[in-house]
Parts: C-alpha cells; sequence; structure tokens
C-alpha cells in the first residue's frame, strides 16, 4: 500500500473568498486610507484615485435620478428577496448585503463574483433570464401543482449540469441559486470549489475500497457543510446505522484495534457531521455517509451544488508510483468523496457548474454518470444585458461620462462577444 504524501501546495490553507467588511471587496483587509510611503508613485497614485471614486460614488448614493438604465426603467430592483424576483425584474440589478453575503453563503463566495464587487466597488448583481430559468426549475420541482399552470411545455431537471463559454456567469448563477435555498429554507450542500477535491493534500489508497482517500479536504467539506447548516443537522436524525469504515488519520496513522466507528439509532446528523470533523480517521467515512442520508432526508428539500464540476471528470494532481521513476495519474473517480458525490444518476436534486478557468483537460460531451439531458448551455449577455451593465458601470464610475455613447459600448460588447470579464475589463478604456 503507498504511505500517504502531503503536498507541500496543501500546507496553506484553501482560500475561501468572502466580502469584507468595507468598500474594498478583497480577500486581505487594506487600508486605503494612508498610502504606504514605500509604495512607487503610480500605486499611490492608483490609491489616491480609488479613494475619489469611493467619495463621489457616496455623494452619488444620496441622489435617486441616477439609478436609472436604459429606457427609462430602474437600475435596481425593488424586490426584497431573490424569491421575490419575476420576468419583468430580468435586467436589472439585485442590491445584496455584505453582511447577507457572508452569512448565506459562509463557504466563500465565487472569484467571478467578488471581481465583480471589487470593480464595480457594490455588492449588486444583474438578475438574469437565464437565473430566473434556472431558479424556477427548481421551484418545479418542488411544488409542481403550483407551477403547472404557467409551465405547459417545459421540462423539469431534477439534476442539471451549468456549461457554456468562459465567463458567461456560471458560477455566479449557481451561488445566486444557493442563496435562493437557503431563504426557502432548503438543505444545500454547496461546494464552491470542486476542484480542491482533487488537487493538493493528503492521500492514500484505503485497503477495503481501493478508492483514494483525502482526509484533509474531507474535514474542511464538513466544516464547510455545518456553517449554515448546523441548525438543521440538529433536527434531522440518521437513518442508516451501519457502522462507518475508518481510514488513515492524516499525520497520525492508523488506529490499532479499531477499524469503523458505530452509528447507534437516535444520532442526529449534526452529531455525525462533528465526528468527521473532529476525528481525521472518520473524516472520509462520514463524508460517504452524508451523501447517503441527504437522499433520505424528507422534512426539507435538498439541494446539492457543485462549482467546478468539471474537475472530477478528468485526472486529479494526485499519483501513484508504479516503478521507481515512474507514476500512474490518479483519475479523480478513484477519489473517494468524488466517487461518492459525481453520480447524477439518481432522484436527487443536484445542480454542477463546470468552470472553464479550472479546467485540467477536455470533455466529452456524454458525461459519465450524468443524464444525457442534464445538460444546460449558459449564455454571454444578451444585447439587453450588456446595455442595462454599461449604464450600471456608469452609474458606477467605472466609464467615464464624456466617453460613454451608444456607439462605443456596442462596439465594446461585439469585441468581446458578450464576455461579462472581457467587457468590464475594456469599458474602462473606452475611447471618443
Amino acid at each position: 500500500m503507498l504511505r500517504s504524501l502531503v503536498r507541500a501546495a496543501a500546507n496553506s490553507k484553501i482560500q475561501r473568498w468572502r466580502v469584507a467588511s468595507t468598500f474594498h471587496y478583497s480577500s486581505k483587509p487594506t487600508n486605503f486610507l494612508k498610502p504606504d510611503p514605500r509604495k512607487p508613485p503610480a500605486a499611490a497614485d492608483a490609491v489616491s484615485d480609488r479613494q475619489e471614486r469611493l467619495r463621489l460614488l457616496a455623494e452619488d448614493d444620496k441622489n435617486p435620478s441616477l439609478d436609472v438604465a436604459p429606457n427609462g426603467r430602474p437600475l435596481f430592483t425593488s424586490a426584497p428577496s431573490l424569491s421575490s424576483l419575476s420576468r419583468q425584474h430580468a435586467s436589472s440589478y439585485f442590491k445584496f448585503t455584505k453582511e447577507g453575503l457572508n452569512s448565506v453563503l459562509p463557504e466563500g463566495l465565487p472569484m467571478g463574483m467578488v471581481t465583480e464587487f471589487q470593480e464595480s466597488m457594490r455588492t449588486a448583481l444583474l438578475v438574469r433570464q437565464s437565473f430566473l430559468d434556472l431558479r424556477d426549475n427548481f421551484r418545479r420541482v418542488v411544488d409542481p401543482p403550483m407551477w403547472s399552470s404557467n409551465a405547459k411545455g417545459v421540462k423539469v431537471r431534477k439534476q442539471v449540469v451549468l456549461d457554456g463559454p468562459v465567463s458567461c456567469g456560471k458560477s455566479i448563477a449557481l451561488a445566486m441559486l444557493v442563496h435562493w435555498a437557503r431563504e426557502e429554507g432548503w438543505l444545500v450542500f454547496y461546494v464552491p470549489r470542486g476542484k480542491a477535491w482533487t488537487h493538493g493534500g493528503f492521500f492514500y489508497r484505503h485497503p477495503l475500497t481501493g478508492l483514494w482517500d483525502t482526509p484533509i479536504q474531507a474535514a474542511k467539506v464538513l466544516e464547510d457543510f455545518l456553517k449554515y447548516n448546523e441548525s438543521y443537522l440538529k433536527r434531522l436524525p440518521c437513518q442508516i446505522f451501519d457502522p462507518i469504515p475508518l481510514g488513515e488519520g492524516a499525520g497520525v496513522g492508523w488506529l490499532k484495534d479499531v477499524d469503523s466507528l458505530a452509528v447507534t439509532e437516535g444520532t442526529m446528523l449534526y452529531e455525525l457531521v462533528k465526528t468527521g470533523i473532529e476525528d481525521t480517521h472518520a473524516a472520509v467515512g462520514v463524508v460517504v455517509r452524508l451523501r447517503k442520508e441527504l437522499s433520505l432526508v424528507k422534512d426539507m428539500p435538498v439541494l446539492i451544488a457543485i462549482d467546478q464540476y468539471n474537475n472530477w471528470f478528468t485526472f486529479s494532481e494526485y499519483e501513484e508510483p508504479v516503478k521507481i521513476r515512474s507514476c500512474r495519474p490518479i483519475h479523480a473517480r478513484e477519489l473517494t468523496m468524488v466517487n461518492a458525490f459525481r453520480s447524477m444518476m439518481h432522484d436527487d436534486m443536484m445542480v454542477g457548474a463546470f468552470s472553464h478557468s479550472t479546467a485540467v483537460g477536455k470533455l466529452r460531451k456524454d458525461l459519465p454518470d450524468v443524464p444525457v439531458d442534464a445538460r444546460v448551455m449558459f449564455p454571454r449577455y444578451s444585447l439587453e444585458e450588456a446595455e442595462t451593465v454599461c449604464h450600471y458601470y456608469l452609474r458606477q464610475r467605472l466609464i467615464r461620462h464624456e466617453v460613454f455613447s451608444e456607439e462605443n459600448w456596442k462596439k465594446i460588447y461585439f469585441l468581446s462577444n458578450g464576455n461579462g470579464t472581457e467587457m468590464r475589463g475594456l469599458l474602462p478604456h473606452m475611447l471618443k
């Protein structure tokens, strides 16, 4: 049996992107009020420009007449929650609060969302019709009679794979879906960084299953799941009482004379998850058992949401020594946790989003363990959405008023082919 290996890249904790408490939405606190004299003049000028922009935006917030989208429509929706959004709110912006995002999405925010908040200096996101369609799909799954009259000819999917071009908003839509589901009182298992399950950390082959265990990742997954769902898990009892096989602990080896963890009747899911967090030998086994338990929960809707889902269909970072000078790459399906959660061939609600920015290999069109009709293509910005986005960036002073025109923003839209990231990068350089 291959002994456990510790990769240097895993010694540092997986970075979680959150919304900071100031208007500078960075992963690390930064003091903009006191420029560092050791910085080059250009960097100091950038800090000064940002301070001035923050000051002007604070003044703009006192003038509601600026919050106007094309054709006189409101730039920001008045809807109080994602649940209350309707088709009439499409192509408008929904305002979040920093505290609300950190509370509802404690696992962390997708990088695209963080960058959008940083550049625009406001925690607001575009309400896209593609997101509303995704949300309403799962609404129909949970309550078919309520939506049957308004959904003639609409195919309802319990399993969805969000695919589409680079930077078209898949990860943001998935995070918004999780936010909405948790507002509705659902139990959501959210993985914002699926790649972390296949890269870095401590790994070894379990002698009983033949699969590769990653106990460090397992403990982090359980910690993240507990952050928002603790109150729910304390009310949900375990329904499977088979012993959970133990594995090798990270850095502590195997337990002597103990190879399983007993689960007694009356044990709550909260206790099960806590055991996996506190006992490194049980972490992977608890994650696998949790997947089975989620399928048996009937007291509330359960949603499994996986970002960077494509990383589970190609090779991981891990390698198995075959000879003295050769190694065999280990496929993601050989990892115990991925093997437990990857399949969509079941009756549970599950959505996965492809992240082409973290792609580690080209995937075939028909994915194993995924229904043939599960893939949904997520579009780039439409012309109408792009128009709203450009007016929003103008409102947020990302674009200078003297150079803004319909002809100019359309040039950038067609140049970027509706790619949101490229548009945001090009718009500040708009010329007359």
